[in-house]
């Protein structure tokens, strides 16, 4: 499949099929047999779990999704045994196979220009009232919006990168210093495909999301193959590792927060349990932003300067 072009019945086929491999006749409850030439269920075994006709599962497997009621898509959710998120992003599959959109976004609005934080003033002063963690604001296509003075510090090295408006994906499988700051690479790199994919499922006419993903899928194999396994996912909440290049390992737990003013766009807020040595750690990067001159701050703000 050509990923820079999201073709809606390919994704359509590839997921349903990669869903299929991961389900064992045992999981779901039926004799193995033997002379099995697949991983996982097949397609009459699929059918018969859904309560639809074998034509009719095959037909869907193909792509051919249009029209198909939400009961059929709900017992086929349940037939691959999808969690919250995969069963979601089957059912935005499907809309965007009836041309409804699925995501409430406004194509013709953009969450922010680049080079720019996010539009309104009163997001970056929301995300500067936040002093005790790390705060920031990007969009569907991994774009690094705008933070709080933390953040600016903690995501030196993503800010860094050049340029263009930093962006998170790129940093993840395109700058090696990635390596470095995220200590558990490979979990980071499956989360940010299967974000990516989730995304480019509830809007997939969006430009930026294609190119992006055509970019890295041109430049990194990692990506290609980690975007072809058709996993979705979203953020949440949860814990992550970072090695930071002044302070050090930090264990932040984060929350991410929709933006609903801003479609598209979420925030997330990285903390650190009480007491604990990320919680010092977080103190000194806000000792590192409080040196900051006002004039360099404001430069960063207005998204002028990319390479500090």
């Amino acid at each position: 499949m050509d990923t820079r072009r999201l073709d809606n019945r390919a994704e359509v086929r590839e997921f349903l099929m990669s869903r299929r491999a991961k389900i064992s006749p045992a999981q779901a409850g039926l004799p193995a047999g033997g002379n099995r030439r697949v991983a996982g269920l097949r397609r009459n075994e699929v059918a018969i779990l859904a309560g639809v006709s074998v034509e009719y599962y095959a037909k869907l497997e193909r792509g051919a999704i249009a029209g198909a009621s939400a009961a059929v898509l709900d017992a086929i959710a349940d037939a691959l045994q999808l969690n919250d998120t995969e069963r979601a992003h089957l059912f935005d599959l499907a809309r965007a196979a009836d041309g409804i959109p699925t995501s409430g976004r406004s194509r013709r609005r953009t969450a922010g220009t680049a080079g720019q934080p996010a539009s309104r003033p009163s997001l970056q002063w929301a995300l500067s009232s936040i002093t005790d963690g790390i705060a920031f604001v990007r969009n569907q296509q991994q774009d690094l919006l705008a933070t709080n003075p933390i953040g600016r510090v903690f995501y030196s090295p993503v800010v860094g990168e050049g340029g263009r408006t930093p962006n998170l994906a790129r940093f993840q499988f395109l700058d090696p210093a990635s390596r470095d700051f995220y200590p558990d690479w490979d979990l980071f790199a499956e989360m940010c495909v299967a974000i990516i994919r989730r995304e480019a499922g509830r809007d997939p006419h969006d430009r930026g999301l294609q190119e992006l993903v055509g970019e890295l899928s041109t430049r990194s194999e990692t990506f290609r193959r980690l975007w072809g396994a058709h996993d979705v996912r979203t953020h949440g909440a949860g814990t992550k590792r970072f090695n930071h290049p002044e302070v050090g390992e930090m264990v932040l737990s984060y929350e991410e927060l929709a933006v609903t003013a801003e479609p598209g766009v979420v925030m997330l807020i990285y903390t650190a349990e009480p007491g604990s040595p990320t919680a010092e750690k977080l103190r000194l990067l806000a000792s590192l932003a409080a040196e900051q001159s006002p004039a360099q701050l404001l430069r960063q703000e207005s998204g002028v300067d990319r390479d500090g």
